[in-house]
């Protein structure tokens, strides 16, 4: 279910609005509200595409989408909650117009929490207009450590095959000049459209695939970081660490630690 699906987001008469659902299940439909969003996944992990990047959404993470900003959900884990809210914003400082990850403190988590007693709420309300304008103009110091962890999905068709390949074999070793063949172009051609239009190489576009997916299964607390790293193709901890580290600028335990 998308709440835009019963209810018109734009169309309510009320500065923010809030929707909380447990088992949260999405269509995959494209679609933009005038409002800013903020995506908060309590339990479970959720992808997000917002403007053709793909985002993960691990446990205990939140997403600012800026108003208007093009999104669908994707997959997701089987028990899912998440906390959706909406709020009108201005022309104020840039953080409300860009998208931003990040892992949300405790004192966000108990006020996203409590703004539960006004989920799918249509009129307007007095008391939690005033809760909720605290809230998100709070909101660029709660994210001030923004994490960048999202791939970019090219546009141009002749990557297709090459895109499809590296989703579904990221963790295998794959000689990367095999690649060309699938998109009918020379390696060097091939590497020069893939790094304009994603922005990484790739080698790099892979080594963001297998940490994306690592996060999942971390976030899942179903396997260790010893079997995480073999899961997604690396040979040894050491190398997964190394590669986290690179990516994400904090260590697989500190991770961890974020999203217990």
């Amino acid at each position: 279910m998308n709440a835009s699906d019963s209810i018109n987001i734009d169309e309510l008469n009320k500065p923010y609005f809030v929707w909380f659902e447990e088992n949260w299940i999405h269509d995959n439909v494209l679609h933009h509200h005038q409002k800013g969003q903020l995506v908060y996944v309590e339990s479970g992990f959720q992808y997000i595409t917002i403007e053709e990047k793909i985002y993960l959404l691990p446990q205990n993470h939140a997403v600012w989408i800026p108003p208007n900003a093009v999104h669908k959900t994707n997959s997701h884990s089987a028990k899912i909650k998440l906390m959706i809210m909406f709020a009108e914003v201005g022309a104020q400082e840039s953080f409300y117009h860009e998208v931003n990850v990040f892992s949300v403190p405790p004192v966000l988590k108990e006020m996203i929490k409590y703004s539960e007693k006004w989920s799918k709420l249509m009129i307007r309300d007095h008391n939690e207009s005033l809760f909720l304008k605290a809230l998100f103009n709070e909101l660029p110091r709660f994210a001030e450590h923004s994490l960048t962890f999202h791939i970019s999905l090219p546009k141009d068709k002749r990557l297709d095959k090459v895109i499809e390949y590296l989703h579904n074999h990221y963790h295998r070793e794959i000689k990367m000049e095999d690649l060309s063949d699938m998109a009918l172009l020379s390696f060097r051609t091939l590497e020069r459209i893939f790094k304009k239009e994603t922005g990484l190489t790739l080698s790099k576009y892979q080594q963001m695939l297998r940490i994306i997916k690592s996060l999942e299964y971390l976030s899942s607390g179903n396997l260790t970081i010893s079997e995480t790293a073999y899961e997604v193709g690396y040979k040894s901890v050491q190398a997964y660490t190394r590669s986290f580290q690179a990516v994400m600028q904090l260590r697989p335990t500190d991770f961890i630690k974020t999203i217990q």
